[in-house]
């Protein structure tokens, strides 16, 4: 059956119930929900075919995007620390697995629920159905090439790529955007949507773009600043206090010692962060 499963193909109903069609192909018969039309015995019909998970074999006519060969974006609906990351990729019983292999070592790097992630479909020799995450051709065939009036320009898009040297991603208008380490505060989760702005244009047409708000912005937002920082780590908390040496806080966070401690005060005063044994974090609830 493998050949069928995760594909599109056109098959004979040859039989029906109060429920479902019985549709046949190559010798196989995947069951058709009526909810999806009406049809005739004899009749031909064309659909994706995939394993439920009941392990049933089914067909629907609401062919999906993704398929073997055929990439989209996926959003994130589970995450399994033993297993790797699920995705809805449209299909009304099933969604489908993206191996830990594929995904970073870091779990804090994992996709959370909600992010997305670009993929087609591969199946093994059980015919059970994988997620396989894009490759950078994918993403250069995608692309738009920037110009320098970009430059200054607000831009928002979802991380697909993580190394040392940097983290790219594709904008939301499909630009390819890179991200220095010391143009952010923290590293963005592959699939996470984030929001930057463009400060320079590469000659082979990527953004490079900075996570850091403005000089300007940067005044009236410090307190917005740090406790979205916060939020972004896994425990939602951080070794940085009002102790903390002013040049710690300026290579990090690029405010003075009096500004960050002004900001940990409108926190804290508003009830969202506390501070203790040398830790600034989140009061549990106030998110």
């Amino acid at each position: 059956m493998n050949e069928l499963i995760a594909s599109v193909f056109t098959g004979l109903i040859t039989d029906e119930n109060e429920h479902y069609y019985f549709v046949q192909k190559n010798g196989q018969t995947f069951k058709l929900n009526k909810e999806e039309g009406s049809y005739d015995l004899g009749e031909a019909v064309e659909g994706f075919g995939y394993l439920n998970q009941k392990q049933e074999a089914v067909l629907t006519t609401e062919i999906p995007k993704i398929r073997k060969g055929h990439y989209a974006f996926a959003p994130v609906t589970e995450i399994r620390r033993d297993l790797g990351v699920f995705v809805d990729i449209g299909l009304p019983d099933k969604d489908i697995a993206i191996s830990l292999d594929e995904l970073p070592t870091m779990h804090e790097l994992w996709p959370k629920k909600g992010d997305r992630l670009m993929i087609a479909l591969r199946v093994d020799k059980k015919d059970r159905i994988w997620g396989s995450l894009a490759e950078e051709k994918n993403y250069q065939s995608l692309k738009k090439i920037a110009n320098e009036k970009m430059k200054n320009k607000n831009i928002a898009g979802t991380v697909y790529r993580l190394k040392l040297v940097g983290t790219y991603l594709l904008t939301d208008d499909y630009y390819i955007g890179f991200i220095h380490p010391s143009e952010r505060y923290t590293e963005p989760r592959l699939g996470e949507h984030v929001a930057g702005r463009v400060i320079g244009v590469r000659p082979d047409g990527v953004l490079n773009i900075s996570l850091k708000p403005r000089a300007y912005e940067a005044i009236p937002d410090d307190a917005a600043m740090i406790y979205a920082y916060l939020k972004q780590k896994p425990e939602q908390e951080m070794p940085y206090t009002n102790k903390t040496p002013p040049e710690e806080i300026k290579k990090l966070f690029g405010i003075s010692k009096a500004q960050f401690k002004r900001a940990l005060g409108r926190l804290m005063k508003q009830g969202l962060i506390t501070q203790e044994n040398g830790v600034t974090k989140i009061i549990k609830n106030s998110n």
